[in-house]
């Protein structure tokens, strides 16, 4: 009997044992997912305030407390994949959730920005289990292109957060503070993890779980990047989600110092957002019919032109109203680009490794996003007054990631 079978209720070893329908499914791993994204942008309109009150004398270091979740996310991911062998999906998800409720309450009193940041890289730490342990979860389910259709999918929902996460933050500050916003986090945990407890069957079997030892996760390491096809897509993977991550963590001193909309930040980030979210969509339809690596090559070829675009609008010394149009459609193109590769590219790199789903869930996405915070921080740090420095940055990515693109070459060809 396959783990599929098990998962869906034919064998007792889960409770609930009834299997969740695939609308259901979805939903549910894509909020699970969500944690992140909400995690990371509803904090941005909050960045001004923050810094003003805990680094005054450099507000430039409240970027910091988007890149320090990611860094922490990326550090707890090590781990995640090899616990989730070892003890299930679910209970790895309940403690996460247990802890990043428990950072949040750290977050919401901090008296200084070194307090902020730890709870913040705490905080990181913790999601880093729904953000793994959910995707071996679907690996236990589905594989190759039925994976990436499903990834699709959750990636639309999963996108629809950071078209409402600045807005409800912005209307959270309004209303009670910068700092609520960390009870909002707290009580979206929770309810994505009770209802994970609640419907979803375990996936993973007790005589499929694997010792809990550090031979096997260096074993699994030593696979994933022996294997060509893991190894480049992981190393893609990392360029762009350094690209993501550059524009997170420095849109907001864009819109707001280089064109001063700063009050106006979270409706121009939701808009962008929502543009961005048909490309889990678009993939979703295109995937199974032009197959995931001529999407990547198509999507960074793109993105590179469109780039090297921004970097002549910004030459031409263009009034800044027209400036700003640029630049957010040149946004919505780092996001779509986001949405069309980054499942693809989780696809490709955990099709050869389902005998080890959760160790080599854990070092693909470990890898990609400890590299990702390596990339965005000292492009997003570069941020002299224009967006100059972080299109010039997004460009040289591109064409690092879609040269590696066309290396990648799959066991089945």
């Amino acid at each position: 009997m396959s783990i599929a079978d098990k998962a869906h209720g034919r064998r007792p070893f889960g409770r609930p044992e009834k299997a969740l329908g695939q609308v259901e499914f979805v939903a549910l791993i894509a909020m699970l997912v969500a944690t992140v994204a909400f995690s990371i942008d509803a904090m941005l309109p909050a960045l001004p305030e923050i810094g003003a009150e805990l680094s005054p004398d450099n507000l430039n270091n409240a970027q910091l407390i988007i890149t320090s979740f990611v860094l922490g996310m990326g550090l707890g991911t090590f781990f995640i994949g090899p616990v989730a062998d070892r003890f299930g999906r679910k209970p790895v998800i309940a403690v996460g959730a247990t802890l990043y409720v428990a950072a949040t309450l750290v977050a919401y009193l901090a008296p200084t920005l070194e307090t902020m940041l730890a709870s913040r890289l705490l905080m990181g730490l913790a999601a880093s289990a729904p953000r793994v342990a959910t995707m071996a979860l679907v690996r236990d389910l589905y594989a190759g292109r039925n994976m990436a259709r499903i990834m699709s999918f959750v990636m639309l929902i999963f996108s629809l957060v950071p078209a409402l996460a600045p807005s409800l933050g912005a209307f959270i500050i309004a209303l009670s503070g910068w700092r609520s916003i960390f009870i909002a986090f707290a009580l979206f945990s929770l309810v994505a993890t009770l209802w994970l407890m609640l419907r979803q069957p375990e996936t993973l079997a007790p005589e499929n779980r694997r010792p809990l030892r550090f031979t096997t996760l260096f074993h699994a390491a030593a696979e994933v990047f022996r294997h060509p096809t893991a190894r480049l897509s992981t190393f893609v993977q990392t360029l762009s989600m350094g690209m993501l991550f550059s524009v997170l963590s420095s849109t907001q001193q864009v819109f707001d110092i280089t064109y001063g909309q700063g009050e106006t930040f979270h409706l121009w980030f939701g808009g962008i957002a929502v543009l961005a979210a048909s490309a889990s969509l678009i993939n979703a339809r295109l995937v199974g019919r032009l197959g995931m690596r001529a999407i990547i090559k198509g999507m960074f070829t793109a993105q590179m032109a469109l780039s090297a675009g921004m970097v002549l609008v910004m030459m031409l010394g263009l009034p800044k109203q027209v400036e700003l149009v640029f630049y957010a459609l040149w946004t919505v193109s780092v996001f779509f680009q986001a949405g069309l590769t980054l499942g693809n590219l989780n696809a490709l790199a955990m099709e050869p490794m389902g005998h080890i789903a959760g160790s080599a869930a854990s070092i693909i996405t470990a890898t990609s996003t400890v590299g990702a915070v390596i990339i965005a921080v000292p492009i997003g740090l570069n941020f002299d007054g224009t967006p100059l420095p972080l299109a010039i940055g997004i460009f040289i990515c591109a064409c690092i990631a879609l040269w590696i693109t066309t290396k990648i070459r799959r066991d089945s060809d």
